[in-house]
This record gives structure tokens, sequence and C-alpha cells, in this order.
């Protein structure tokens, strides 16, 4: 039986542990979810939120500890067992055909009899679903032409097509716009009216607030806490996150922008992937100033990054770095004008996991004078560099010889602001600064980005979490399939409008 009432649970897990060689992703965490209840489970990214989840559903099994499904102990052998039992998962990287249709999709692999599938008693249960739900879809429609928005319903109709009753979803909003969010949400409470238990996994406090009944934390594999939502704060629940009390508001002093850093005019890159090549984009950022590129992923923006940092062609237009044409400069010669970066991919793009600390520190900086004594690297100076900047940026290491591969996700960015913000840099391009940091991490990052406007540096935030944009940027534009559709001043900004413009609905 359940604490909330008498109500037996859905699920109740009892101390689950999971291993991996050298981690410990979940330490003996227990928690039970009620039917019809909306359950949070909150944690920054490595917290074991995921790991957990792929417990429940088959993807892994459990070390030890003991799950029970409507009062019946199980243990699933694989997400198929754990769909047949009546629950399903839908992950945030989707796992959709694309070249199918929606009903394709929806009913391949669930349909036993016979060799053809029965599109017509398929689509009718699909429409009486989505008739319950509120959801809109096109049965016909090929996945591949959708929206990102209607992709999620597609896989989360896969699981309520077989009969699902416990519902877990992975960080779902990551992908939508404002408008589709509200949405979602609205559908998520009709589902639980009609009996569905949901677990929501996610980083996002706002979201926790408002949807969710009760949130389970988690940090470093370990339970924190579980809590009733409408008895926390939004500001408790940071705490239990990392441990300490977090900044939420923050003080962004009032800055008067210089001359242009970066100019786009007309900028149209190769038409490989539609959606993603820039189509005449012109954009300006001026000293002194955060632009903040608002876009659902996959809009252009991966594309303005490579022509940026100049490891992607442009077919026709312009790119100017501090007035002067970079075009097709190399991305050294940019470095050299003045360009930093902050790559979206930390461990892949920003950093040489297996050397030390204070090789990343000079990593694209190496031919500096500074670091240099005629031909050789001048390791005495670059070590004094890496202690000086390991304490300014308070990263927690060792020694500079420490490799960077044993630091948490927030140290690691440290080490790659530590080493872009040294150059002094005109222009900062910031691709997704935060994801998969925790509050505390973000707090530290926002604040230093504010520091570095406040010292004259343009930056180009592109990112996909919109609050990040409204509190950082002075300016916001919008783009949709490769095109900006909106430009406007933060503090008149009107979030509706955006999320539309995001979604390509008005000009």
């Amino acid at each position: 039986m359940s604490d909330t009432g008498a109500v037996s649970p859905v699920i109740r897990i009892e101390k689950l542990t999971k291993h991996f060689p050298g981690v410990l992703a979940n330490d003996s965490i227990s928690l039970f979810i009620d039917p019809g209840e909306i359950h949070c489970l909150l944690g920054e990214n490595g917290a074991g939120k995921t790991t957990f989840a792929e417990c429940l559903n088959g993807t892994y099994r459990p070390d030890s500890g003991r799950v029970f499904y409507k009062g019946e102990r199980v243990e699933f052998s694989s997400p198929r067992d754990a769909i047949s039992r009546g629950i399903g998962m839908v992950h945030q990287h989707f796992e959709l055909v694309p070249p199918m249709t929606v009903i394709e999709n929806i009913i391949v692999g669930t349909e036993s009899k016979g060799i053809r599938l029965n599109l017509d008693s398929a689509s009718k249960k699909i429409n009486r679903l989505c008739e319950t739900y509120g959801i809109e879809l096109d049965l016909g429609a090929v996945v591949s032409r959708l929206p990102v928005g209607k992709q999620q319903w597609v896989e989360i109709l896969k699981t309520l097509y077989v009969g699902v009753e416990f519902l877990i979803l992975d960080e779902p909003t990551a992908v939508l716009t404002p408008q589709e969010i509200e949405n979602f949400f609205r559908v998520l409470r009709k589902m639980v009216t009609q009996g569905l238990s949901i677990l929501l996994i996610t980083h996002k406090l706002n979201e926790v607030m408002d949807v969710s009944h009760r949130v389970t934390v988690l940090r470093k594999g370990k339970l924190i806490a579980t809590v009733n939502t409408d008895a926390m704060t939004r500001q408790e629940l940071a705490r239990k996150m990392v441990g300490r009390d977090v900044v939420f508001l923050l003080e962004k002093e009032a800055v008067e922008p210089g001359s242009p850093v970066l100019e786009f005019i007309n900028v149209v890159t190769e038409t490989i992937n539609r959606r993603e090549a820039l189509q005449g984009l012109s954009l300006m950022i001026k000293q002194g100033e955060i632009l903040g590129l608002a876009g659902v992923a996959g809009n252009g923006q991966g594309q303005i990054f490579d022509v940026i940092t100049g490891v992607g062609d442009v077919q026709s237009g312009e790119v100017l770095l501090n007035g002067e044409d970079v075009t097709d400069s190399t991305p050294w010669m940019r470095i050299s004008k003045g360009l930093a970066i902050i790559p979206e991919d930390r461990i892949h793009d920003g950093l040489l996991m297996s050397f030390p600390v204070r090789e990343n520190f000079i990593l694209g900086n190496h031919k500096r004078r500074i670091f240099r004594k005629g031909p050789f690297l001048d390791f005495k100076e670059i070590d004094a560099f890496s202690r000086q900047k390991i304490d300014e940026f308070s990263i927690a290491v060792n020694s500079p010889m420490q490799k960077v591969k044993t630091l948490s996700g927030g140290n690691l960015q440290k080490v790659i602001l530590a080493r872009e913000f040294s150059q002094n840099p005109k222009l900062l391009i910031a691709n997704q600064p935060t994801r998969g940091l925790d509050v505390g991490a973000i707090e530290y990052v926002h604040h230093r980005l504010l520091d570095l406007r406040k010292s004259g540096t343009g930056i180009l935030l592109i990112s996909e979490e919109l609050d990040e944009i409204f509190q950082l940027a002075d300016t916001i534009a919008v783009i949709f399939r490769g095109q900006i559709r909106g430009l406007f001043d933060t503090d008149n900004a009107d979030i509706e409008k955006i999320g539309l413009l995001m979604a390509g609905v008005g000009a």
C-alpha cells in the first residue's frame, strides 16, 4: 500500500542498484508511483535518472533490488517484455523509421497475425486514442517530414497503442516550443485522469513545479528525497539537486553595445539537407551584446556554428569578423582574430579527454608566443598559466597534470571557459553552453558569460533552453529552416510570439 492513501502503487521499487565498470549508477534507490500520478525524476545529467528508468523498462537488469508492478514482482529481459506487461518508455532520442508513415511506425512490430498489416482496424484504434487525448496527427504522413514535436507524439502513441499503463518519458520537452510544451502537459494531465501513471525524467525545475504530483531527486546515483511537489519551492528542489543554495535571479548590468564584431550578410550554405541549410541568412552581433538564437533543434543552428568557426562552406554571402571578411579564412585565422568557441559537445569537440588539464588549457592556442620557448612548448609557463586558471575558475582538480576524463561535467565546462576566455575574445560563440549541467554549474556559466559581455565581448548564444536565452540575451533572433524569422529586444519580447515563430507560424 502506498503512503499517499489506500490505493496500492502501480509500481514499487525497492533498493534498486545498478553498476557499470567503475561507476555506481544507481545506489539502492527505493520509490513508488501511484495510479494516476505524474511523478518527476529530477537530477543533473549523470545523476542516474535514465539508467534507473531503463532498469524499469527492461533495457538493463538491476544488479540487486526488487521491482513490483501491480503488486507482483517482475523481472524484464527486454523492453518488449516490459511493454507486454504494460510498461513503456519514450526515449529522448526517438526510435522511429523516418521513411515510413505515422501509422506504419506505430503498428509495425505489434501486429502478430497474418502477413499483411490490418491498417483499417489499426487506424480506427489510433484515431480513437488521438480523439481521447486531443492529439492531432496525419496517420498517412511520412515521419521524416513531420516536425519533431509531432514525431514525439508518434513515439507516445506507439506505447499507448499496445496498452501501456505505466509510461516513462525521458526529457520529453527538449525538442518542443513553449506552445508545444503547454499542450504536451495538458495531454499528460488528461492521460492520468484516464488511468495512466507517468514517470517524467527532467532537469527543468519549472516543469517539475508545473506538472508533477511528487518528485524524486537523485544526485550522483543516490536518492536524496521524494517529496510532494506542492510542498516545495524551486529553490528548495535546486538545493536538493546540487547540495547548496542556487541564485536564480541574475543581475544583468546595462552595457552600451559597440561596433559590430560579427556580421552575416545573406549567407547561403549547401542545400544537402534543406531543413538545415542557411537560406540568405543575415544577422549582426555588436561589442558587449549577447544575441540569443532561439529555435527548435535542426533549423540551421549547426550550420551557423560551422560557418562562424570556419568548418562549414559558404555557397554565397559574406561573413565579417570585426569588419574584416573571413568568409574563406581557416579556423586558426579566425581564432587569431579574436574568435572563441564553446562547442555543443564538450567531450568530443571541446576537449582531449585522455590528456591532462594543462594540455587542454592550451588546445588550439599552443602557437601563442607565451607558451613557447623557441620551437618547443614552455611547460614551466604552461603550468603557471594552468594553476592560475584553475584558481581563477575554481576548477576541482588536484594538479594541472590530472586527466580531464576524471572531471565532472561542470568542471569540464570550466576548463573550456578558462581556455577560451583567456584569449580576451572579440566574439564568443557559445553553443548549448549549459547542456547537461546541474543548476549550480549553470549558475556559474551564466555569471561568467555576463562578465565577458561586460568586458565588451560580443556573444552568440545558441540554446534550446528558451529560459536561458531570456535570462542572458540582449537580443533574440528566431531561426526556422535556415532563416531568421524575427528579431526582438529581450526586454520587450513576447514569448508566445517567439514560440510561434520557432514553429514556423507567422513571420
